[in-house]
C-alpha cells in the first residue's frame, strides 16, 4: 500500500466526488475505484457503502475509523518532510489556499507575487469558491488555508486578521451621484441597488448597516460574482457597494465612479482561516506571516 492511495481514499471523502478525487491526484475515475477495491481487499473490510443512482459518498463504520487515521498518516508524512525540509532551511512544498472571488481576484496576486518571489521552491495553489465552501474545505482538510472576508471565529479555527479595506459606492459615469465626493447612508434610501447575494457576508454587513441607519434600497438584483455585479453597474442597473481594492480598474478607465461611504462602519474585515489542530507547513506559515502586513488594501 502505498501513501498515494490513502491520499486518493481521503480525498474521495473530503470531496465526495469520484471525478473530483480523480482530477485532484491526476488519475482516471476508474482508477479512484480499483484503489478503493484493494483497500477494502488488503483490510478485509468493506469501507464505502454503494448505493446504487447515488452519487454522495458514504462511510461505514470501519471506514470512518480508517478516514480518521489515514488523516492522521497523511500529517505525519507532510510534517515528515517539512521537518526534513527545515534540516536545510528550505522552504518548499505546495500550499493549498481557498479564497473567495473578490479577494482571491484583485487583493491576493501581489501577495502571492511577493511569496513567490521570496521563496521560489514553494508553490501557492489557489481555489476560488464561496465563502461556506471556504471553510469546509478547512475544516475538512482539502486545503490548509482559507481567505475571506468577515471571517467569523469558529469551533476548531483559527483565524488571523489582515489589513481590512473600505466598503465603497459604485455608480455608472452619469449616474446623479458620480458628481458627488461622498455620501451618506441615508442618501441611498430609495435608490436601486444591485446587490450580493443574501447568504454573503459582504451582503448580510451591508444590510446591516443600511438598517441601523433606517435606510430601505430598491433591489434591483443579486449576484454571488462581483464582477457580473460591476458590469450590472456599468449598465445601469443601480448602485452598488463593493470594497475598494475589487475596482481599481474600473475606476482608472473611467468605467465606474467610485464615491466614499461617509460613515466609518463601512469597512470590510479580511481574514485567514486555518485548523487549530492542524501544525501548518512552513510554507503556509510564511504565506500568513506576508498576508499579516500591510500592502493589500
Amino acid at each position: 500500500m502505498h501513501i498515494e492511495t490513502l491520499k486518493v481514499f481521503c480525498d474521495l471523502v473530503d470531496l465526495q466526488s469520484f471525478s473530483l478525487a480523480a482530477e485532484r491526484n491526476f488519475i482516471t475515475q476508474s482508477a479512484v475505484s480499483q484503489q478503493i477495491r484493494a483497500l477494502e481487499d488488503k483490510f478485509k473490510r468493506r469501507l464505502l457503502e454503494r448505493v446504487r443512482g447515488r452519487r454522495e459518498v458514504t462511510l461505514t463504520t470501519a471506514g470512518e475509523v480508517f478516514y480518521r487515521e489515514a488523516k492522521h498518516v497523511l500529517t505525519a508524512y507532510d510534517q515528515l518532510h517539512e521537518n526534513l525540509r527545515g534540516l536545510v532551511g528550505k522552504i518548499g512544498g505546495t500550499v493549498k489556499v481557498a479564497t473567495v472571488y473578490s479577494v482571491g481576484l484583485h487583493e491576493l496576486p501581489p501577495k502571492v507575487g511577493e511569496f513567490m518571489s521570496k521563496f521560489p521552491t514553494a508553490k501557492i495553489d489557489l481555489e476560488y469558491s464561496r465563502t461556506t465552501r471556504v471553510v469546509r474545505d478547512v475544516l475538512n482538510g482539502s486545503v490548509e488555508l482559507g481567505v475571506l472576508a468577515f471571517p467569523e471565529a469558529k469551533r476548531g479555527l483559527t483565524v488571523t486578521q489582515m489589513p481590512s479595506n473600505r466598503l465603497v459606492l459604485i455608480c455608472a459615469p452619469d449616474h446623479r451621484f458620480a458628481k458627488k465626493k461622498q455620501v451618506r447612508a441615508r442618501d441611498l434610501n430609495g435608490v436601486e441597488m444591485v446587490l450580493f447575494e443574501r447568504d454573503t457576508p459582504t451582503r448580510k454587513a451591508t444590510d446591516k448597516i443600511l438598517k441601523a441607519h433606517g435606510v430601505e434600497v430598491k433591489k434591483v438584483a443579486e449576484f454571488d460574482n462581483i464582477e457580473t455585479i460591476k458590469r450590472a453597474v456599468q449598465v445601469g442597473f443601480g448602485v452598488a457597494i463593493v470594497p475598494l481594492p475589487s475596482i481599481t480598474e474600473e475606476e482608472r478607465s473611467g468605467q465606474l465612479v467610485v464615491v466614499k461611504l461617509a460613515e466609518k462602519d463601512w469597512v470590510r474585515p479580511v481574514g485567514v482561516i486555518y485548523r487549530t489542530d492542524r501544525n501548518l507547513s512552513l510554507a503556509a506559515k510564511k504565506f500568513v506571516q506576508l498576508l499579516e502586513t500591510p500592502g493589500i488594501s
